[in-house]
């Protein structure tokens, strides 16, 4: 069946339809692994999206039960250049186009990947919609440029109550923004006591837990949409160890008096270069993020950078002069990607347990 990409600047691919023949909104961004597409399908922070995947040929290995990042899908929409129809993998339960269609996800395969990829870098993000090949683009398009992007993409995919996965190990208080599952496995191979919680969960509320560290999840959308959630991370520093990802890195710059701004089309892949300014030592990193903590916003501040990233200039980690509390853009658990990254999780443990022998952990 003929399906058609439209997007808000008026350009269209018309291509054959797979997963769901449903018609859906999102903004529609492109993602440059040659792998791991099941884990990138299920994170959470593409809540929203209509995904693009550079790479010409998915679906080959088809989906499992072991690579979900989440219990679903949490993509709009997906954009492939070719679909696989007989996918081979001892572990496969299912094909990516079944698996879809049962969510009710919709997907569109044989247009122009590279073209579309070309258009939203000189153009940046842009709002599409996935719709019949009969559709007239030209409304569909004016629709679309009166469409508001959403701004409650985290209660979508956050935690509403709070569960505990224990562990023998200091007990971690993990803020849900949309967690990617990968975070949790990192903290339950270190033996954490981990106790996740909602987004909206206040400071008074996760002290009471008695924690020994936070950490602050990735998640979709602008980190500026959940004021509560920086107000709580605010009144958490210098109280307890932080640390924070992706997102939770973004919310923890704007606690920080630090400012944060949309990027032109964000990075999203497994092969970005960034740099520990540190150790002066390189790292293939897992990436995911449309927003960026701004450089100039740093000046008075107490946070000092930590990471950059080589192909932009970007800030990728960043550390305050006074607290305990440090925080990444990228995912040092790497689901899909490399595990260059992966000891920052024991950084923050080795910060967490130094910080509990001096005493001075709010009981």
């Amino acid at each position: 069946m003929k399906r058609q990409l439209v997007l808000e600047n008026g350009e269209s691919f018309i291509g054959e339809g797979f997963g769901s023949d449903s018609e859906i909104n999102g903004e529609v961004v492109f993602n440059t692994g040659m792998t791991g597409y099941q884990e990138v399908l299920t994170d959470p922070s593409y809540y929203g999206q209509i995904v693009t995947l550079t790479y010409p040929l998915i679906g080959n290995y088809g989906i499992n039960r072991s690579d979900n990042e989440s219990g679903r899908p949490r993509i709009s929409g997906l954009i492939v250049k070719e679909v696989s129809k007989t996918p081979s993998h001892w572990q496969k339960d299912k094909t990516l186009s079944d698996w879809l269609a049962e969510y009710g996800v919709p997907a569109i395969e044989g247009i122009d990947t590279r073209r579309l990829t070309k258009i939203i870098r000189e153009h940046g993000t842009l709002r599409g919609r996935i719709v019949s090949a009969e559709a007239e683009a030209a409304k569909v398009a004016e629709e679309l440029r009166n469409w508001p992007l959403p701004t409650d993409q985290i209660s979508h995919v956050s935690t509403n109550s709070a569960y505990v996965t224990p562990g023998s190990g200091p007990r971690i208080v993990l803020v849900d923004f949309g967690a990617k599952q990968g975070i949790l496995r990192e903290c339950i191979r270190r033996g954490c006591d981990v106790v996740i919680v909602p987004y909206r969960t206040t400071a008074s509320d996760i002290l009471k837990l008695h924690p020994d560290g936070i950490l602050l999840s990735n998640g979709p959308g602008d980190p500026k949409d959940v004021p509560e959630a920086v107000r709580m991370v605010g009144e958490i520093l210098g109280k307890i160890p932080l640390f924070g990802v992706c997102l939770g890195h973004q919310l923890f710059a704007l606690a920080s008096g630090a400012n944060t701004v949309k990027m032109r089309f964000g990075h999203r892949g497994v092969n970005h270069p960034v740099r520990d300014l540190h150790t002066g030592k390189f790292m293939i990193t897992s990436q995911n993020h449309g927003f960026t903590v701004e450089e100039e916003s740093l000046k008075d501040t107490e946070l000092e950078i930590t990471h950059l990233a080589i192909n932009d200039g970007t800030i990728e980690g960043l550390r305050h002069k006074r607290y305990p509390a440090f925080s990444v853009q990228f995912h040092p658990e790497a689901s899909p990607g490399p595990d260059d990254s992966q000891g920052l999780f024991d950084d923050f443990l080795k910060m967490v347990n130094e910080y509990k022998k001096e005493g001075v952990r709010l009981a």
